[in-house]
This record gives structure tokens, C-alpha cells and sequence, in this order.
């Protein structure tokens, strides 16, 4: 939420479609080139690795909302323990609070910054404030996969898997990757002034997924379920 101006100029979509050597399979299916360079998306396997994404899934974007995952995680796991900031974390992943966002960032005005060192997000920075902070599609679904394969248990994830339909501020909170099949939990985020920005993070069962758009939810919902129809499928696990 809250309006931040996106960093300007498109780039043309194209295709990352990597593997390390270990992979069974690199994910296929879906063409990152037809995406509109207006979103970015990245999708990660929780195999270190596997990853799909647009040619501008590093590109420095408005964190929006997203940001609440790097000042949830650090509240979390290098805060005072109090219940509070437990408290103020699920208020903000679940229903994107940013009165709650604005206690957790004056208590801990370098969370997001030290996340991003921590996990080595290169596009992401808090300068300046939550609300004003950078990230990009592929930091977010690095992020994501990292906890996924690390802290599986982690109150954010549980979170994200029970996300208020509605926010804190009104919005309806059901657009993006949370619309693509097998999706256990969702962080989305949204300008309050137009232009629309809108951006949603989720994670399944073996992947995360990341997107960001320079347009409306319906935008980034039509560019992403084009996209990655046929690229999830294939990283959940077989049983």
C-alpha cells in the first residue's frame, strides 16, 4: 500500500530459464518474451537452482507491501522476542497494516536493509522508510525459496497461508500469483495514488513466485496466469 513512485522506463521482456546440473528438469512451458514489459515475475524451485523469470526480474521496483516480509523476518528472528512485534508481523502479512508497518520500521529502522545483506537481495533497500523501499520480483522469490527450504515452520509463511481476503485498509486481497494453481500462501501490495502499481508474492508446494506490474490487479493476474500456466505444474514434487 501506500503510493511510491515505480522507477520509470521498461525493459523488454525475455527469458531466464536456468538449472544447476543437479536438477531433474528445467521448468518449460510459457513465454517469458510475450510477457508486457509493464511485469516483471520470477519463479524459484526450492531446489537451489531451478529458477524462470523475465529478462527484468532484478530490476529495482517499488517494494510496496512486499517490503512487510523483510521487516516481519527480521522482527521475527533478531528482535526482542516480545510479543508485539509478533503481534504487529502477523498484522501486517496477513492484512498488509501499515499503521503496524510504521511501528515495526520506527522500532527497527534497519530491518530491511540487514534482510536484504543477509540474504544477498541486490535490488532491495530501506532507505528512507518502508514505504519508500526498493526490491525487485526475483529478491522477493529468493527470499521466499530461502525460507521455504529453511525455516518451512516460520510464522510468516503460516501467515501468508491465512492472508485476510480483505486488507486492513479495504482492498481485496485475491489477484496475481495467488490466482496460479497450488498456491498455499500470498503477500500482496498496492500504491494508494494512481497510477495502479500492484505487486503479490506466494509459495506452494516446491516453488515461490514473485510479481510486480506497472497497472492493475486484473493486469498482473492476466500477465501472470498467461505466463506460468504450464511453468508451476512442473516444479511441485511428485508423490
Amino acid at each position: 500500500m501506500r503510493y511510491r513512485t515505480g522507477l520509470i522506463g521498461a525493459i523488454a521482456a525475455g527469458v531466464c530459464l536456468c538449472a544447476a546440473p543437479q536438477a531433474a528438469a528445467e521448468p518449460k512451458g510459457g513465454d517469458p518474451s510475450q510477457v508486457p514489459p509493464r511485469t516483471a515475475i520470477s519463479v524459484r524451485s526450492v531446489l537451489p537452482g531451478v529458477f524462470w523469470g523475465t529478462a527484468n526480474e532484478s530490476e529495482p521496483r517499488a517494494a510496496l507491501s512486499i517490503s512487510k516480509l523483510y521487516l516481519a523476518d527480521y522482527a521475527l528472528r533478531r528482535g526482542d522476542g516480545s510479543a508485539e512485534d509478533r503481534e504487529l508481523g502477523e498484522r501486517m502479512i496477513r492484512f498488509s497494516d501499515d499503521a503496524a508497518a510504521d511501528r515495526m520500521a520506527a522500532k527497527y529502522p534497519y530491518a530491511i536493509d540487514s534482510i536484504a545483506q543477509e540474504y544477498s537481495l541486490s535490488a532491495t533497500s530501506g532507505a528512507g522508510g518502508w514505504e519508500v523501499s526498493t526490491t525487485s520480483t526475483a529478491d522477493v522469490a529468493d527470499f521466499l525459496a530461502a525460507k521455504v527450504r529453511t525455516e518451512p515452520d516460520s510464522p510468516i509463511l503460516d501467515w501468508m497461508s491465512h492472508a485476510g481476503a480483505t486488507a486492513a485498509d479495504g482492498t481485496k486481497q485475491n489477484w496475481g500469483t495467488a490466482r496460479l494453481p497450488q498456491v498455499r500462501g500470498t503477500k500482496w501490495g498496492w500504491s494508494d495514488m494512481p497510477p495502479p502499481e500492484v505487486a503479490s508474492a506466494s509459495f506452494g508446494p516446491g516453488f515461490t513466485v514473485s510479481a510486480h506490474t506497472y497497472g492493475t490487479a486484473d493486469d498482473q493476474t492476466t500477465d501472470v496466469q498467461g505466463a506460468l500456466a504450464g511453468v508451476i505444474t512442473q516444479l511441485i514434487p511428485k508423490r
